[in-house]
């Protein structure tokens, strides 16, 4: 879907999506003939939302949970699971302390081979480009091995880890349906995207959410040596941040980052969890989990009008988790030098005030100027500087603790190009953006419009 540079494209999968600020009001039914009780009860107002730590408790056991459920808890369904106020056996590092605190990137690959769709931008080859990419910058070479660590890992995120964030009737629904994927090739589990399901997806997605808490648990395990960890990245697919608690959505199967904040509160004692999200399409999903959480502050940055048509500036968080969630879509167009304007004026100030224990950060690629699902001009420079100011900012305000989750990004050069510099923002190395990126396609700025974005969220949020 290509489109000449100066011209905002539309959304590329239809909202098909009834919405109000922060909640969705329409449930899908599967088009492929599963009941929809496989996939949980429908979707209400007050199950939509999940609740904080303090609202409910529960004891967790070898095979499961056996829940107390608070007396008015929104988790009185009995297709919720509860979240553990407690913590629960951490995983076992699978490198040495000391080698892991002289780390400067903690990287996992989840690349999904088995999820696969032919044709479909969200495709087996979005990890393995990357990865070609890191090996080709050399951050491969036994040389860097030391300050660049991947972790081979080979265990599942639990079915408990998920359904901290995810309603357990989808989570067990959608292990019951593989059978039914491997028997017809290929499901399409919802019509935005679409989002589809093999026989092998319920297991990839599973890893995919597995290798994100490794990373998370030894980024945290290093901050408790050192003022300087590393910074984490989950190089994971299927993304996430548009899965909401009860189905998959918009090519996202579970919400990786949602989990791994659940993981951080309840397993490491990280109550204050602030999530960037700057994908070009707002994480509705990421959003919805957390609007009535005061100890997650999810801040969005999306192309306006896009896809899901959500994340509007007046989805600010309820109850008390309200001021908790921002949202700014940026005109098309937005680049370089407005993220440069929204990361100093709004992202700072609101991470400062906030006071964030850990921040993760949904990083999507597809606001790149050559990725064809939007209409934003970020560069390969844009990225390096995001990651090196996130860096900063985890610094100064977490004990360094930061992990990023990869989202969306289509254009295989692009989203690989992109990631790389990304890693050399975290190594603290030069930038190569200047031999990445063209500017002669890259337009002018909306200037006039970016300010009286940043100057009304500014306003709303009182920054």
């Amino acid at each position: 879907m290509a489109a000449a540079r100066g011209v905002v494209m539309k959304a590329s999968a239809s909202p098909c999506l009834t919405l109000r600020p922060g909640l969705l009001r329409q449930r899908l039914v599967p088009s492929f003939g599963i009941p929809e009780k496989e996939f949980g009860s429908a979707l209400s107002e007050r199950s939509y939302s999940m609740p904080s730590l303090s609202s409910v408790s529960a004891r967790w056991g070898d095979g499961g949970s056996n829940s107390s459920y608070n007396s008015g808890s929104i988790f009185d369904s009995p297709n919720l699971s509860p979240l553990s106020g407690q913590s629960r056996a951490k995983r076992e590092l699978l490198v040495p302390l000391p080698t892991l605190v002289d780390s400067k990137v903690i990287f996992s690959a989840a690349p999904a081979f088995g999820h696969n769709k032919e044709g479909h931008p969200e495709c087996k080859a979005r990890v393995s480009s990357i990865m070609k990419a890191l090996d080709q910058a050399g951050f491969a070479d036994e040389s860097r091995s030391r300050d660049f660590l991947h972790l081979d890992v080979k265990n599942m995120a639990s079915v408990e880890e998920v359904a901290a964030v995810h309603n357990m009737s989808y989570v067990k629904g959608l292990k019951k349906i593989m059978e039914k994927a491997r028997e017809e090739k290929l499901l399409i589990l919802d019509t935005t995207g679409p989002t589809y399901a093999t026989e092998n997806t319920y297991r990839e997605a599973m890893f995919g959410a597995g290798a994100s808490l490794a990373v998370l648990d030894h980024v945290v395990a290093a901050s408790r040596e050192t003022s300087t960890p590393p910074v984490g990245f989950a190089l994971v697919r299927p993304p996430g941040h548009h899965a909401i608690p009860t189905r998959p959505m918009g090519f996202c199967v579970f919400g990786n980052v949602a989990v791994a904040a659940r993981h951080a509160q309840r397993v490491h004692g990280l109550q204050r969890v602030f999530i960037i999200d700057f994908d070009v399409h707002h994480g509705n999903g990421t959003n919805d989990m957390f609007y009535e959480d005061p100890n997650v502050y999810y801040l969005s940055t999306h192309q306006v009008g896009g896809f899901p048509g959500t994340g509007k500036v007046d989805e600010v968080g309820e109850g008390r988790g309200e001021g908790t969630t921002l949202n700014l879509p940026l005109p098309g167009g937005s680049g370089d030098e407005a993220m440069g304007a929204v990361f100093d004026e709004v992202i700072v100030p609101a991470a400062q005030r906030f006071r964030p224990d850990i921040i993760l950060v949904s990083a999507g690629y597809d606001a790149h100027y050559l990725d064809e699902l939007a209409g934003l001009q970020f560069t390969c420079g844009t990225y390096y500087r995001l990651a090196s100011q996130i860096k900063q900012l985890a610094g100064d305000l977490c004990a360094g603790r930061c992990c990023f989750f990869l989202e969306g990004g289509y254009d295989l050069k692009a989203l690989s190009n992109s990631v790389v510099e990304t890693f050399r923002a975290f190594a603290g190395e030069k930038s190569l953006a200047n031999r990445l990126d063209n500017p002669a396609v890259i337009y002018d700025e909306p200037s006039i419009l970016v300010r009286r974005a940043i100057d009304e969220i500014r306003s709303i949020h009182s920054l």
